[in-house]
This record gives structure tokens, C-alpha cells and sequence, in this order.
């Protein structure tokens, strides 16, 4: 079976940088619903559509094509006492939109006496990515996957 609109696509997915750093190894499954529903890089499911179980992709993305380009102006630095006291590089924090709902992931990058330097950029912005890619296994969606807009199962959406 080929990889159309609605298809639930399984992939054996390696990512790396230009370098050849290995980002994702690929032992976890991709899986994923075809066909817009914002699952994967809309290139990368550009690319893949049409595809058959079995076939292959290598394709490099650009940053623009990924997770965006580096915005140094989500690099902040905030008052230590904004934060709980066990503070450390690597935490990450929700900030709270103005709806209340989470709209953005921060990453905590350093920590000193009085100031914590957070970023708000995914870990891979600014990054050209390689994707290796093997179709695994495709099938067509069930109907309370395409109603719900994902995969149930394993690897997929497990609970609402």
C-alpha cells in the first residue's frame, strides 16, 4: 500500500545534523497520520506521499524547513526568585499565555546568584536536520482516528 491522505504511516526514522551527530536513532517508531493533520514537517510528509512499505527517503531539511531559526530574542534572563529554589540547567518551564493556556517551552540554560538565563527556542532551532527513512508499514486510518485527528495505538494517542 502506498502513503495517501489518511494513511497511518510507520517509519524507521534516523535524523542527524550535517555532521553526521546522530539527533534521533530512530529504535522508536514514527508513526503518524497522513495527510495534513500537522504530525511531522509538512516537507517531510510532502516527500514521503506516495511512498510504498518498504521504500526509502534521505532528505535534508533546512531550519525553516524544521524547527525554525535560532530567535535570540527568546533568550531571557529573569530574577532567580521567579523560580522554585531548586532551579537547575536542563529544567524546563511552561509560560502561561494570556488565554491561559501553555504557549511556550522553556529550557533553563544557566544558573547564577541572582539571574536564570532561560531559552524559549526548541534544542534543535537553527538546526539543518537529515532524515534517513525506511516506510515500515502503512495502513488506512480507522474512523475514530481520523475523527480524534491522530494514531491510537501502539506508538500512537492512547488516551483523551
Amino acid at each position: 500500500m502506498e502513503i495517501v491522505k489518511n494513511a497511518v504511516v510507520t517509519l524507521e526514522c534516523k535524523v542527524s545534523d550535517p555532521d553526521g551527530n546522530v539527533v534521533d536513532d530512530g529504535t522508536t517508531p514514527l508513526v503518524y497520520l497522513h495527510g495534513g493533520y500537522d504530525a511531522i514537517f509538512p516537507l517531510l510528509e510532502e516527500k514521503l506521499h506516495g511512498l510504498k512499505e518498504g521504500e526509502k527517503l534521505n532528505i535534508k531539511l533546512q531550519p525553516d524547513e524544521a524547527f525554525g531559526d535560532y530567535d535570540e530574542s527568546l533568550v531571557l534572563v529573569e530574577e532567580r526568585e521567579l523560580f522554585p529554589s531548586n532551579v537547575e540547567v536542563g529544567m524546563a518551564f511552561e509560560r502561561v499565555g494570556d488565554d491561559g493556556e501553555d504557549d511556550m517551552t522553556f529550557r533553563v540554560t544557566d544558573v547564577a546568584d541572582k539571574k536564570v538565563v532561560v531559552d524559549g527556542n526548541h534544542p534543535l532551532a537553527g538546526m539543518a536536520l537529515i532524515f534517513d527513512i525506511l516506510v515500515k508499514e502503512v495502513r488506512m486510518a480507522s474512523a475514530e482516528e481520523l475523527e480524534h485527528g491522530h494514531v491510537h495505538g501502539p506508538h500512537g494517542h492512547h488516551h483523551h
